[in-house]
């Protein structure tokens, strides 16, 4: 045990390694303030209250994060790098993940009869409104934390999502007497839009102005059609896996009632926690690969031990917990959600190579692989999904993500074994038998 701390302490003075924990303690708070909102959801509403809000919280996710996540990785590459342009940047990324959000949100809020029952508690102008709005405000949410991360300030990260977690806390439970029917809802929208006050003024006002002033003269900004030759091979790529992390959930919820798709997608919520320790790990990678590509071999070996070590863990926990960590929300949380939780959690160890790999080549910009192997990965997920369905209810999600991930991370195996001995040069890396590759 004290060799495992001694390891951490060690990593701790690597931006990488630092930004990495810092990333992963975010999903650990995330988590555990997650779960207690939830919990206290499940006890403070009725079951189809709780459905119904996991179920529009989904379908905002879905909307808000068309652009934002198809920035995610263009960010991490390329505000490392952006000098004098990094606050335009920023802005940019900002508005179009909104522009994009918000029209993707009109069109579902045109033709909500189609989505089912479950969402027709969105129709009317009010609740449209506040709708449209909240998947705006979710779509900069989501893209200040990559900032941040970006500009090696990732340990703001844990501290802003610890605030906002316990605020969403104490509103749900203020708005369950006021407001039972939406209460779910308001309480997650309304103090996501109060933390991008400080959190922007923290970034425009004090860490922008900073990396400016700190950046190389010399280094000349990435140019507009750099950036968007990387976004035409990473966005694609990047919507199918949205296409697995929020439409698989919203298709679920025009499928089943209120209260099962609760019970669904709170194992699911659980499960693709574990899912963000690795991929917070390989975002980390992508920005410390874009400083130091001479750096790519060993970071990769790093980051991959790093994560199997945090995240095996864990899986082993929820594989062994689930029927005992669902009972909390109650019975037939457990009853309806235990397998489910461990497919998921279970794939997981495949994704960590599939995450590892992919950040690689956004370091060294490889568009064409990411957008192969991730539309690759989300074909897979989604037919599978669908041809199971009818054999396995909800559990084909976790039987779609197991068995697609595997066999993706079985077809990159090769390639990804090139990259952790010799980076991107073809060569061994210099760090490779050095004490920093450990």
């Amino acid at each position: 045990m004290s060799s495992v701390w001694h390891k951490i302490l060690r990593d701790l003075r690597n931006p990488l390694f630092r930004q990495g924990y810092a990333l992963m303690a975010n999903t650990v708070i995330t988590g555990v303030l997650g779960m207690g909102y939830w919990l206290l959801a499940a006890h403070f509403y009725t079951e189809e209250e709780f459905g119904r809000g996991q179920a529009v919280i989904t379908a905002m996710r879905l909307f808000a994060s068309l652009t934002a996540l198809g920035f995610v990785g263009a960010l991490a590459r390329f505000l490392p790098v952006a000098g004098r342009r990094t606050a335009e940047l920023v802005l940019r990324g900002y508005g179009l993940a909104a522009a994009t959000g918000g029209v993707a949100a009109l069109g579902f809020l045109l033709t909500l009869p189609l989505w089912g029952k479950t969402y027709s508690v969105l129709a009317g102008f009010g609740p449209g409104l506040f709708f449209l709005a909240s998947v705006v405000v979710w779509a900069v949410f989501t893209l200040q934390d990559v900032v941040l991360t970006g500009l090696r300030r990732a340990t703001w990260v844990p501290l802003n999502n610890l605030v906002f977690g316990l605020v969403k806390m104490g509103l749900l439970i203020a708005l369950a007497g006021a407001l039972p029917e939406g209460g779910i809802f308001v309480s997650w929208v309304v103090p996501t839009a109060l933390a991008l006050i400080p959190i922007n003024w923290l970034i425009f006002g004090v860490i922008v102005p900073r990396h400016v002033k700190q950046a190389d003269p010399a280094q000349e900004p990435p140019r507009l059609r750099e950036i968007g030759r990387f976004l035409a091979g990473d966005f694609p790529g990047t919507l199918s896996i949205l296409a697995i992390v929020y439409l698989v959930p919203v298709v679920i919820a025009t499928q089943v009632g209120e209260a099962t798709f609760g019970r669904f997608s709170m194992a699911h919520t659980l499960a693709s926690m574990i899912e963000l320790l690795a991929m917070n790990m390989a975002v980390s990678l992508t920005v410390e690969g874009s400083f130091d590509r001479s750096q790519l071999a060993a970071n990769c070996r790093r980051a991959l031990r790093r994560a199997f070590m945090i995240v095996v863990p864990i899986i082993a926990v929820a594989i062994l917990a689930a029927p005992l960590i669902l009972t909390v929300f109650g019975s037939k949380f457990a009853e309806e959600g235990t397998l489910l939780l461990r497919l998921m959690s279970l794939a997981v160890l495949p994704r960590v190579l599939i995450e590892v790999y992919l950040s690689a080549l956004r370091a060294q910009s490889e568009a064409r692989k990411l957008a192969v192997v991730q539309i690759g990965l989300a074909v897979l997920v989604l037919i599978s999904t669908v041809t199971l369905f009818p054999l396995a209810g909800v559990n084909a999600v976790g039987y779609g993500l197991l068995l697609s991930e595997l066999l993706v991370a079985a077809l990159i195996f090769r390639d990804l074994r090139k990259i952790l001995k010799f980076g991107e040069t073809g060569q061994p890396s210099v760090a490779q038998g050095s004490p920093g590759a450990a």
